[in-house]
């Protein structure tokens, strides 16, 4: 996240994150999946936006950023069903602030991805509102009430890439990843319960240990056959994209590709910039959906 604070308002640029490991353990008794997922927040950013107000009500205006559409990149949740506004209605209640606040909410991260957009929107919800109403809340009870908002939303209060496990809430910080990558959302999203119904717990589960060997050491190859993600399978099962953007990827020259979390989005990782460019300018020409080239950051 990054947080400016200016005179009237807190301002908050809300990271996309991509999944470069993802394994599913178990099913729980909860009915959630036991996981084991490396996640890296990339250059791709919502922008949010909280004004403090003496009356207690919460409004938010949020709409898609210059150039996108629902038609493109998926729906936008009516404001009170929107995870932004239960983020900060939630903080509200359980700390009996009487203030309310003016939320403003420009995306740019696609929805139904699997690349955390909402997560992201309601980590810096909760960051901003802590600040705008001048809370003093930690960064351990907050992240207490985002696990509570949803599994990925304690990942977005932290500064860069981690290993998640449980159900994606328990969080252990890694060693920077620098990677450049071209991230595709194609014309379709994909529901990540529908996408969790179908998949099935590995008989002989990954370990993310070989990944993070090979990132350490700049082995492509080692990267490459070490990259998971569990959830593609039952994904492709749903939509034709999964399965083309994995041949895209691949003719276009990425050194590595996979989906990210529980798609539809797929990334590429490249060389350098100039080579994520280059992969960019090539799916583009395939009219394959929204095509980003970024950096993982942190």
């Amino acid at each position: 996240m990054l947080v400016r604070i200016a005179a009237d308002r807190v301002e908050v640029q809300a990271p996309a994150k991509i999944n470069l490991f993802l394994e599913i353990l178990s099913k729980r008794a909860d009915g959630f999946h036991e996981i084991e997922t490396l996640m890296s927040p990339i250059g791709l950013y919502d922008s949010l936006s909280l004004r403090g107000t003496e009356s207690p009500e919460i409004r938010l205006d949020c709409r898609w950023g210059a150039g996108l559409t629902s038609d493109t990149v998926g729906d936008l949740p009516a404001s009170k069903e929107n995870i932004v506004f239960k983020a900060a209605s939630l903080l509200q209640q359980r700390t009996g602030c009487g203030r309310g606040a003016e939320i403003r909410l420009l995306k740019r991260i696609p929805s139904a991805a699997g690349l955390g957009g909402a997560s992201s929107d309601a980590a810096a919800a909760l960051i901003a509102a802590n600040l705008g109403w001048q809370l003093s809340w930690s960064n351990e009870r907050l992240a207490e009430l985002a696990a509570e908002l949803g599994s990925d939303i304690p990942f977005f209060l932290g500064s860069g890439s981690a290993i998640c496990r449980g159900r994606g809430e328990r969080i252990e910080a890694t060693r920077p990843i620098h990677l450049h990558v071209v991230v595709v959302r194609p014309p379709v999203g994909l529901s990540t319960p529908q996408v969790y119904k179908g998949c099935r717990p590995a008989s002989t589960p990954a370990g993310v240990s070989k990944l993070q060997t090979g990132l350490r050491r700049g082995n492509w190859n080692e990267v490459k056959s070490a990259l998971v993600n569990r959830l593609e399978e039952p994904a492709a099962q749903l939509t034709p994209w999964i399965g083309r953007l994995r041949k895209e990827f691949e003719q276009a020259g990425s050194i590595a590709c996979q989906m990210s979390g529980s798609g539809s989005s797929y990334f590429g990782i490249c060389e350098h910039a100039r080579h994520a460019r280059r992969v960019a300018g090539r799916l583009r020409s395939k009219r394959v959906g929204m095509v980003t080239a970024t950096s993982t950051i942190g």
